[in-house]
């Protein structure tokens, strides 16, 4: 039986990517992953290459403005016929030919209890406010900043002497079970399982 085809979008180092191709070899994976797209030369790709996944790097800085970016990023994702996509420690709002590309089934990780502290500092924010708890939340992209349905959530308690670093870290190894629980969970839901 065919498994959901991922496509993985990153910026970074690619933790979260490892996790989910460590998760999908398990033999009752209902998800594999197929290509990786990042919008920089990220030290991620490794993952990928390693694995023998075909990667592309869609930089914006190749593009003559933001909408032929937003263009040329979408048709990359495209050539790979991905059933979801998921971005991994993406650090571009993706635009409209994406989004209208694959409505409901674009994936984000983000190191905070949406709707509390959106953006590229939730963790900072959320020491800053001094909470005692924050977490990991898997959303639905959407046009908006961290603004999309809620998938699923865990939390982790802030310890009182946690740095920006520490704290982020055990988010992180948060996210690296939550996101990939999630992608197989919604690739069951789409039927599509081995």
């Amino acid at each position: 039986m065919s498994r959901t085809r991922v496509t993985v979008l990153i910026s970074g180092t690619g933790s979260n990517l490892a996790a989910l191709l460590a998760d999908s070899r398990r033999p009752d994976a209902a998800y594999e992953v197929v290509a990786v797209v990042a919008d920089v030369d990220a030290p991620g790709l490794e993952h990928a290459r390693r694995a023998g996944l075909p990667t592309a790097v869609v930089r914006l800085t190749d593009h003559p403005d933001r909408a032929a970016w937003d263009r040329a990023l979408a048709a990359e994702v495209a050539r790979h016929d991905p059933q979801l996509v998921v971005l991994a420690g993406f650090m571009r709002l993706v635009g409209a030919p994406l989004l209208e590309a694959h409505p409901g089934r674009l994936l984000n990780t983000h190191p905070a209890l949406l709707p509390s502290f959106p953006g590229a500092h939730a963790v900072r924010d959320a020491l800053a406010h001094g909470v005692k708890v924050t977490g990991a939340t898997v959303i639905e992209v959407d046009a908006g900043v961290d603004t999309g349905r809620i998938l699923a959530q865990r939390a982790v308690e802030v310890a009182e002497d946690d740095t920006e670093e520490s704290l982020h870290e055990r988010i992180k190894q948060v996210e690296r079970e939550l996101l990939p629980a999630t992608v197989d969970t919604l690739a069951r839901r789409l039927g599509a399982t081995p």
